[in-house]
């Protein structure tokens, strides 16, 4: 059986993956399913000096203290980012690598700027505001999403979406506005990439695959880890087999 370590998009938390890891721990996986500080149950560590750095961090951690090896990474949404650090320092306890509609960064960029939120030099500026100890602490991406959401609903059953809208928390300014110092460029490992047909993410689907990663369709929103958990691990249970 295989052992899998999920890392969730902006505004969640380990709690996104409750559905697929009951789909995928009832196969006989083992399934981690770490949050990231700041986010979810640890939203109280929130701060200015919490950004990619730290979420490396916090995975590199999880595989060394549960002494894990032969690890399927699967990165959602704003893990995209997150993934090319982990692999930089422990890849050599990862066999493969899933991003799940996720950000394909390059070194050196920053995720306001590549998704279009902000000017590069607004957030810059952000990141400096940061670093000398003012400025604002989070980002409001969980605000943004429930806004989003009331325009496009989700494509999931109604009180499933209101359950994913109600956990939303916000995600670090510092993650939005730092520097991505390791890029989806650098990846040795192999690479599948699920992407969503209803999605702001469809440039980094050509991202992907420049990248030469081996890229899947899914006909589901950006949320489908949440509104289609059996279709994406059949997915990924057949990229994995």
């Amino acid at each position: 059986m295989a052992t899998y370590l999920l890392m969730h998009g902006g505004g969640m938390g380990g709690w996104t993956w409750k559905f697929m890891r009951e789909i995928l721990e009832a196969k006989g996986h083992k399934v981690y399913t770490p949050t990231f500080t700041g986010f979810g149950e640890r939203e109280h560590l929130i701060g200015r000096d919490v950004g990619n750095e730290t979420h490396v961090n916090d995975i590199v951690n999880v595989l060394k203290y549960e002494d894990l090896s032969d690890v399927i990474l699967v990165a959602h949404s704003y893990a995209g980012t997150v993934a090319p650090g982990v692999l930089a320092r422990a890849g050599n306890q990862i066999t493969q690598v899933i991003y799940l509609d996720a950000i394909v960064p390059h070194a050196g960029e920053r995720i306001g700027s590549l998704l279009g939120f902000a000017p590069e030099e607004e957030l810059a500026g952000l990141d400096a505001m940061l670093d000398s100890g003012e400025g604002p602490i989070g980002s409001g991406v969980h605000e943004q999403q429930r806004a989003m959401a009331k325009e496009h609903p989700h494509m999931m059953d109604p009180d499933r979406e209101k359950w994913l809208l109600d956990h939303l928390s916000d995600q670090p300014m510092r993650a939005t506005c730092c520097v991505i110092p390791v890029g989806a460029e650098s990846i040795k490992h192999p690479v599948d990439y699920i992407a969503a047909q209803n999605t702001i993410m469809t440039a980094m689907h050509a991202r992907a695959r420049e990248l030469g990663w081996t890229v899947h369709d899914h006909p589901g929103d950006h949320a489908f880890n949440v509104g289609d958990p059996e279709g994406v691990c059949t997915i990924i249970e057949k990229i994995v087999s």
